[in-house]
């Protein structure tokens, strides 16, 4: 969002200029210190851990022009914080100098509030993506969809949190005709503080599952949570929501708001019919009121069906023929972490190692026992975090529907994901399992025990770091090959 000044800012947080210039544009938002991009806003958060306040002068010196800040209340405390922060980095100094500086009470909720005055500054439709699992793979196929009729702009990478939000919203260009905003949340009344930034005009809602369960208590109180997208939503906007889940499925919309049920279930609006694998890639058929369609994904695993299901949806909604949809759709071939397939030194490797919940590992596990194979089939798991009280439960139950796959071997990384072994052995299951306690030993197995003609699933929380174990195998199997 171009042209607007450390003034606007100011008044639309509720703050005050306390130093420099108040004409200085703003040309970003960045809320690290050490990654500017030049003539940004740099926003101080104050976490559990780290006060960002002391990284004020690095950011400055950094190439931040404004600041927003809630510890210096008068030019006379900026200069000390500039010559307290300068001491050991005397270059800080000019910048710091001839930078502006904005009071205000909270940085949080001024980036939060200086969000939701930049999303009043733009017409363009807004559709919000939520829900307990595939919302970003969700969000990717929803935004390429869209493509087929419009310039589309979508939430970079996992900017779907309290602060994540406000600078995507500022993000939005000026020759985007609709954008597709990912909204995530942790904990109670989050929603509810993203959705007033974001101030969607609809809303797509993928499935109510165990993730965050931690923090919520229950599906129900997650469900609840999540149906608070609606906040600030469009008085004539609808909800998207997935008809093969029960819980879903019989949500009320606020305000008269439109229902839109999208699934494989008898009396979803947007269905679809005959599916079934080729060369073990979804095809089937996607019904829409008169209009009939089939559709050939390039992303593996029958829960993909539900996410172009909802992009097919919200197409339709926004005018665009099912036909050219889908057509686009099936140029979609997955997003980073999330099901990419590759291969390298013979082996063919699934990275869906960004995110996992109990639903979907399954969904990945049933991935990898449909892929075409001429060795094994390896599960690389880790622990699935945020939970709560019924972990061990739901690594269990991981376990147990395993027992019917075809995978040969598991490696799993975590004191939680060992329990998957002892869910798959109460079903009767036989598959060898090792079990590993960190990142350093699992590169080791990989390297010792992979070989070509393998086929190797990742499958964890973030917070594990599957991620590495995926580039390193990935490296070594290259390096090997050359």
């Amino acid at each position: 969002m171009k042209g607007i000044t450390a003034a606007q800012a100011a008044m639309a947080v509720g703050g005050k200029v306390i130093y420099g210039d108040p004409g200085r544009r703003i040309g970003h938002i960045c809320l690290d210190s050490r990654k500017m991009e030049g003539d940004d806003l740099f926003v101080p958060v104050v976490g559990e851990r780290v006060d960002a306040h002391r990284f004020i002068c690095q950011a400055l010196a950094a190439g931040a022009g404004t600041v927003f800040t809630s510890r210096q209340e008068s030019g006379e405390e900026v200069l000390e914080t500039v010559t307290d922060q300068c001491k050991e980095n005397p270059d800080w100094r000019g910048n710091a100098l001839s930078s502006t500086w904005i009071c205000v009470d909270d940085t949080r909720l001024a980036l939060q509030a200086f969000g939701a005055w930049c999303r009043s500054r733009t017409a363009i439709p807004l559709v919000g993506i939520t829900g307990s699992v595939g919302k970003t793979t969700t969000r990717e196929m929803v935004a390429c969809a869209l493509e087929a009729g419009f310039s589309v702009y979508k939430t970079p990478g996992n900017s779907n949190s309290q602060v994540g939000v406000p600078v995507t919203v500022f993000n939005i260009p000026e020759e985007a005709e609709i954008g597709v905003i990912e909204l995530g949340m942790s904990e109670p009344g989050e929603m509810t503080r993203i959705a007033r930034v974001a101030q969607v005009n609809c809303a797509v809602m993928t499935n109510i599952g165990e993730a965050h369960m931690e923090q919520l208590g229950s599906k129900e109180n997650i469900l609840k949570e999540k149906l608070c997208i609606q906040e600030k939503m469009a008085e004539d906007g609808a909800l998207f929501l997935n008809g093969d889940d029960p819980l879903l499925r019989t949500v009320v919309p606020e305000n008269s708001r439109k229902k839109i049920l999208y699934g494989l279930s008898e009396g979803c609006d947007c269905r679809g019919i005959d599916l079934h694998l080729e060369a073990g890639y979804p095809v089937f058929t996607a019904i829409l009121g008169q209009e009939q369609v089939q559709v050939r994904l390039k992303v593996m695993g029958n829960h993909m069906v539900s996410n172009a299901l909802a992009a097919l949806a919200v197409a339709a909604y926004y005018g665009i023929p099912m036909e050219r949809a889908a057509s686009q759709l099936e140029q979609f071939e997955g997003f980073k972490g999330r099901q990419q397939i590759f291969t390298a030194g013979g082996v063919t490797i699934i990275d869906d190692s960004y995110n996992a919940s109990p639903v979907s590992m399954k969904a990945g596990l049933e991935v990898l026992s449909s892929m075409p194979c001429k060795g094994r089939r390896i599960a690389v798991l880790a622990d699935m975090k945020e939970l709560g009280p019924d972990t061990i439960r739901f690594h269990q139950e991981v376990g147990e529907g395993l027992a019917d796959m075809t995978i040969h071997q598991l490696v799993l990384l975590g004191e939680w994901a060992a329990e998957i072994e002892r869910g798959l052995l109460q079903a009767g299951g036989k598959i060898p399992a090792v079990k590993l306690a960190s990142l350093e030993e699992t590169r080791q197995w990989l390297s010792d025990c992979v070989r070509a003609g393998d086929c190797v699933l990742f499958k964890g929380s973030n917070s594990m770091g599957l991620s590495k174990a995926v580039t390193y195998l990935r490296e070594n199997l290259t390096n090997k090959t050359e």
